[in-house]
């Protein structure tokens, strides 16, 4: 499985979470803690998206390599100041491409996505679902993947006017329903609201006086990390946090 993070919060830099941290992405690029038998390394790329001015669009950096060989991003992280970012290292799925825009964050307007996970019987058992989309948002998906489909997915739903929390959680339950035992986990933010899920893989939280950190697995060692539970969702908006639990057919809130 891939690994992920998100902040929303008062501006500070990524590179701490992504570089410098003890057990930074980078660090969860090549020796992560908990993969659940995922893979080993998270080498098929990575992204990072950043808001450059708060209510603007989201700026984005990605590569198909592993990040440990990247020389460009780690000046540039530190040079950036923003008040929400998306970061990610890929572990492709098997007979999935290998390719930069097979890597997360997905980008939409103000959207930045990550997906951790896979899609069961992909992709024979999403076929119903994707047959909702316009035949040109089909044959321009960004990569033959299962993460750019759910993407494709939940960014028609949120065009459409509806709700991110309840998006996010129906779009959870239909996959679900179509591909039993899919590992779902979702990082999403526009810069003003940042929701996170745990379908069937892990992801911890860490509030400051600044904002708030969702990450696949903590990168240092405060003991201000929290586990958030299985099959729940966060939504963090600027002051709140909700935890929420999910159901398989739907789960929403208010």
């Amino acid at each position: 499985m891939c690994r992920h993070l998100a902040y929303l919060g008062a501006p500070v830099s990524p590179a701490e979470p992504v570089f410098t941290a003890p057990h930074a992405l980078l660090v969860q690029s090549y020796a992560p803690r908990d993969m659940r038998g995922g893979g080993s390394v998270n080498a098929d790329g990575f992204g990072l998206g950043w808001y450059p001015e708060p209510g603007g669009a989201p700026q984005r950096y990605r590569r198909q390599s592993p990040l440990w060989t990247d020389a460009t991003l780690p000046a540039l992280a530190a040079s950036v100041r923003t008040t929400a970012f998306v970061a990610a290292v890929r572990n492709g799925t098997t007979g999935m491409p290998v390719t930069e825009a097979a890597a997360a964050p997905f980008t939409d307007g103000r959207w930045l996505f990550s997906h951790n996970g896979v899609v069961r019987g992909w992709p024979g058992s999403v076929a119903g679902l994707a047959k909702a989309l316009d035949v040109t948002e089909l044959l321009t998906l960004e990569a033959p993947t299962d993460s750019a489909l759910l993407w494709a997915l939940l960014r028609a739903r949120l065009r459409a006017g509806a709700d991110p929390l309840t998006a996010v959680t129906d779009l959870i339950g239909e996959v679900e329903a179509a591909a039993p035992a899919s590992r779902l986990n979702f990082l999403l933010t526009d810069g003003e609201t940042l929701i996170g899920t745990t379908w069937t893989h892990s992801l911890s939280m860490r509030s400051t006086a600044g904002g708030v950190v969702l990450a696949s697995e903590p990168y240092d060692p405060d003991p201000a990390w929290t586990a958030v539970p299985d099959y729940h969702a966060v939504r963090i908006r600027r002051g709140v946090t909700d935890v929420i639990p999910l159901t398989s057919d739907r789960s929403t809130a208010s």
